[in-house]
């Protein structure tokens, strides 16, 4: 049976063991703890072995929240008290939130926000509840941004309001120690009234768009044919000047020819004649004169013949043709 000092040795070491572990913190990489003594700051703790005094000093109890998911799936938000602040970036998903844009309208928003404690004193000591102050802050500022947007600009412009919200909210929470990388609109909800008009906008800009891609292409087709029926004709007339061209200067040319002959034949007649006391001119006339006769008195319905009284003068040189003949016979 255990003697009573033998009781109590172990009662002292189980309390030096108790004093030994309570005095004796070990700090994961990436973390740290703030440590208090007797009410007020002492120290941060680095990663590693760190020794402190045990019931004097004690680590600073804080707040975190975690974001658990419920039997049915819906994403449930925990706010825990630790004494272990994490030094790694971490990453917020705020629940949605109804904001009203400068048009009026009410649309559902949630953001991630991406931060990390650069300073775990003043995140402990400059603001009470650090993740609810974030999600707050976060609110309050997405309602500014959007507010000076319309519904359009809320759409087309996620990276604009990104870029504001990073820069309002690093900027606030500088002096609790935080950091704020980033900011990231998830979704983007208008009410379903609005979302049916978008719809019905939007098949309208495609039908208009169509309808001016139909149009661009039949004045495409009507310009490009216009160009053929103009070149088209442009080579018809070329083939028809150059056609006339050639007619004209055949024609030309057998008048030339035509001249040449008659200029040859009054030559002969000439020099035929030259013998005798006619004139070429009269004879030549004469013999004109008779085959136009001949040209009117050769059709079948011709019965009457009219001569001019001039026409004596001419007549009257069959006589000398007469003796022409008679003298080269």
């Amino acid at each position: 049976m255990p003697t009573t000092s033998f009781i109590l040795a172990m009662a002292v070491i189980a309390l030096a063991i108790v004093i030994i572990s309570a005095g004796v913190k070990v700090v994961p990489q990436s973390e740290t703890r703030v440590v208090e003594r007797l009410g007020r700051f002492h120290s941060v703790l680095s990663p590693g072995l760190n020794f402190i005094i045990p019931f004097i000093d004690r680590p600073k109890t804080i707040y975190t929240r975690r974001i658990e998911t419920a039997p049915n799936g819906r994403p449930i938000v925990r706010m825990t008290s630790t004494n272990v602040i994490d030094l790694r970036e971490q990453v917020y998903d705020f629940p949605s939130q109804q904001v009203i844009t400068r048009d009026n309208v009410t649309t559902e928003i949630n953001a991630l926000l991406y931060f990390q404690i650069t300073d775990p004193k003043k995140a402990v000591y400059e603001i009470d509840n650090l993740p609810n102050a974030i999600e707050k802050l976060t609110q309050t500022s997405l309602r500014n941004v959007i507010g000076e947007l319309e519904l359009d600009e809320t759409l087309t412009s996620r990276d604009t309001i990104n870029s504001k919200l990073q820069v309002i909210l690093d900027d606030a929470t500088n002096k609790w120690g935080v950091k704020v990388n980033r900011v990231e609109l998830q979704d983007i909800t208008p009410p379903e009234s609005v979302r049916v008009a978008m719809e019905k906008q939007m098949q309208a800009e495609r039908n208009r768009r169509a309808e001016i891609l139909n149009a661009e292409g039949e004045k495409q087709s009507l310009i490009l044919r216009s160009e053929g029926e103009k070149a088209s004709k442009i080579n018809q007339a070329q083939a028809t000047k150059e056609s006339e061209i050639l007619r004209a200067e055949g024609e030309a040319r057998a008048i030339i020819l035509n001249a040449q002959a008659e200029a040859e034949a009054i030559s002969r007649v000439a020099q035929a004649v030259s013998t005798s006391r006619t004139d070429p001119a009269a004879y030549i006339l004469a013999m004109k004169y008779i085959e136009t006769l001949r040209e009117m008195t050769s059709g079948q319905d011709n019965k009457t013949v009219y001569i001019p009284y001039e026409a004596s003068a001419v007549l009257s040189s069959i006589g000398s043709i007469k003796s022409i003949f008679n003298q080269q016979n």
